[in-house]
């Protein structure tokens, strides 16, 4: 009898236990509200901090976060570093701590290629970079890096913040060989941009590989101004289409067989500009993967909505989707046959934070 009162007791003391630990865990399947008045909340009820967030999170993101340092750069001498390249130099080599690289002041650099560093967070004021062909603006930004940075594309894991990416090339007049040029080319895994925008004319934006979120950012160019084999959520986005084009093409997504797990999801989000010349995605590659959610269209779009490429092969291959979308340029009517009108079983996936992991990633903005 006494051997079962200890068993009981230890029980209790397990119980006891587990009750006091504070376990905050992040359900990334909770779907995005159909109603955008409620996406504030939604987002701060599912992204939150990384302290509330340890169990559910990356190991190596809580680890890199409980050692961080933070490096100022200041072209007056006033910081640690004048110069980006001598703040990135000082980062020992396999670092796996959170480097917070604070740039003040203006910066402007050449295009190069910086070594390769496990550089986990990077902060800016303002820093300004040109080159012969583009010219970037980046006002109070925060980057997460882990793999070599160029100026132009960024290979890395990326956390940008109330960044502007300006590509001043002139714009493609359709007889120049390679005119398109990309403001800004993301290739890592794990990336989130807040409240970012991007300029440009064809290829603006190349969401090239890995998981990413996208929230409250604009968009703009004329032809697959948004391209790349990304597997991301774009949320409150804004897609500007700029006139002048016969034709205009807002995504071009590079999906080239069935079993490649991308995709983009374009979730309460805005497409805008006039005159029925744009299509929501052309069939660059034959498994193409991009649908629209809750998402506000003008009458920009035109009326068959999506392109084949000119390949009516593409027809039974690619996967161009929309769900509950509204505007003048929504109606589904005149749609190209290959059109999915997604019901809501086949839309719960693609408006859930599930869609790209976000439980063992995502973090909120951080400030300093």
């Amino acid at each position: 009898m006494s051997g079962k009162n200890t068993i009981f007791a230890l029980e209790t003391i397990v119980l006891t236990i587990l009750l006091f630990i504070p376990r905050v865990f992040s359900d990334d399947t909770i779907p995005i509200p159909a109603d955008k008045s409620q996406l504030s909340s939604w987002f701060e009820a599912n992204v939150k901090p990384l302290d509330a967030r340890k169990y559910t999170l990356d190991p190596a993101l809580v680890a890199a976060e409980a050692n961080k340092t933070i490096i100022k750069v200041r072209t007056d001498g006033s910081g640690d570093f004048k110069t980006l390249t001598e703040a990135v130099k000082s980062i020992p080599e396999g670092n796996k701590r959170r480097v917070i690289i604070w740039i003040g002041g203006e910066i402007t650099l050449k295009k190069s290629k910086l070594r390769e560093i496990n550089l986990l967070l990077h902060y800016m004021e303002t820093l300004k970079m040109s080159q012969i062909l583009y010219f970037m603006e980046l006002q109070n930004n925060i980057l997460l890096l882990k793999v070599p940075l160029s100026l132009l594309n960024l290979n890395i894991s990326v956390l940008l913040i109330s960044t502007s990416w300006y590509n001043t090339a002139p714009r493609p007049d359709g007889k120049m060989e390679l005119a398109q040029a990309a403001a800004l080319r993301i290739g890592g895994d794990k990336a989130s941009l807040y409240n970012c925008k991007m300029f440009g004319f064809q290829d603006t934006f190349c969401d090239d590989s890995g998981k990413h979120f996208f929230k409250d950012c604009y968009i703009e160019g004329t032809v697959d101004f948004i391209f790349g084999n990304g597997k991301s959520i774009y949320l409150n986005t804004e897609a500007h289409v700029i006139p002048g084009d016969p034709m205009a093409m807002v995504t071009a997504h590079a999906r080239d067989a069935e079993n490649v797990d991308s995709g983009y999801s374009f979730v309460h989000c805005t497409i805008t500009g006039t005159g029925n010349t744009a299509y929501l995605g052309r069939a660059w590659k034959p498994f193409g993967k991009v649908v629209f959610l809750y998402s506000d269209m003008t009458d920009v779009v035109h009326p068959e909505g999506w392109s084949n490429n000119g390949k009516p092969e593409n027809d039974k291959s690619v996967f161009y989707g929309e769900y509950n979308c509204k505007g003048a340029g929504a109606a589904l009517e005149k749609r190209v046959g290959f059109t999915k009108k997604l019901s809501d079983a086949e839309a719960k996936p693609f408006i859930s934070l599930a869609y790209i992991e976000g439980s063992k990633w995502l973090l909120p903005p951080v400030t300093l």
